[in-house]
């Protein structure tokens, strides 16, 4: 089966490559590596660097490689960007969207895998959260996904295509050749572990009174290969619909600090500073419909998360440069 992954230059993307390719898929990378690393790229994929925005292009991808799936990441996907350039996040994540859906469509591909984000839900009351709780977007970067998965539907309607929606809370991890690099890098565990590595001075964090435990933000985090786990299980499996896909466990910006400490034996120095816009206090997922519809759970604890990903930072202190 060949399947073209969107984004593929990426952190999660990569990974997925990788892993695809482990499982005998063959495999389409399209990315026009804004974000991502041609060095991520498994050599044994086909690598076409390009975006969704050059419609032509795009279809004469598909019209050589004929792909039988569509893994879709691609895409801007940081909430204080999108607070700052709304448009940027419209256009990338909607509008250039049109055309992967309509080059679906036009081949005649069924099936597609969507990289969303627990962010579409924004500020919620029920903890851990379910698919059935409303959404509320707190930033453009949640609306932008939840609209992309509101097209997705009508597609389905219209056109017959097979869509399965994955809002991912926290990826975080890494394989023993593929890890987390961002080229201004705003997540969490990648920050604490560049300070463990001496490349930064101390690990910022955003806000201390959360009306959490110890007031700062709570979030749930997945191993990246459990979630892309869930991705091919999505191309062998008849299923459609929205999934959460997490750890149904929550830990602090605090706890997470205090843990890469043990694991990295550094003393990791922290600062307070503002809050961001648009970050909500707490986000757990509960993932029994993924559980209970395809089999899927992760398999991996905050300690396994960690522990790869230091792992991969000790090995690539400078990332895929």
């Amino acid at each position: 089966m060949k399947i073209l992954v969107t984004g593929g230059a990426g952190y999660i993307g990569s990974i997925c490559v990788e892993m695809l390719l482990g499982r005998g898929y063959r495999v389409v990378v399209l990315d026009n590596l804004s974000e991502g690393h041609l060095q991520a790229v498994d050599p044994r994929a086909l690598f076409i660097q390009g975006d969704l925005a050059d419609r032509e292009l795009l279809f004469s991808v598909f019209d050589s490689e004929r792909p039988e799936a569509v893994i879709h990441f691609a895409a801007k996907a940081l909430v204080s960007e999108s607070m700052n350039s709304p448009s940027l996040y419209f256009r990338n994540n909607v509008a250039f969207g049109i055309n992967l859906l309509d080059a679906l469509v036009k081949f005649e591909v069924k099936r597609i895998v969507f990289s969303s984000t627990c962010s579409v839900y924004g500020c919620v009351n029920k903890i851990p959260i379910d698919e059935n709780v409303p959404v509320h977007p707190e930033n453009p970067y949640g609306e932008s996904k939840l609209l992309f998965e509101k097209m997705l539907e009508w597609y389905r309607k219209i056109h017959g295509i097979s869509p399965v929606i994955f809002r991912y809370f926290n990826a975080a991890g890494a394989t023993a050749s593929h890890g987390e690099h961002h080229r201004r890098e705003t997540h969490l565990i990648p920050r604490i572990l560049h300070v463990a590595l001496g490349l930064e001075p101390q690990v910022e964090i955003y806000g201390k009174d959360y009306p959490t435990e110890d007031g700062t933000a709570v979030r749930d985090y997945i191993h990246v290969v459990d979630l892309v786990d869930a991705h091919i299980k999505a191309l062998e499996l008849p299923f459609e619909g929205v999934f959460n896909l997490g750890n149904a466990k929550g830990y602090s910006v605090l706890q997470i600090i205090e843990l890469s400490r043990k694991i990295t034996s550094q003393p990791i120095p922290a600062v307070f500073a503002p809050r961001r816009p648009g970050d909500p206090p707490i986000l757990v997922a509960d993932f029994s419909k993924a559980l209970e519809t395809f089999g899927w759970k992760p398999k991996n604890d905050m300690s396994s998360i960690i522990h790869s990903a230091w792992s991969w930072h000790k090995s690539h202190p400078q990332g895929y440069c």
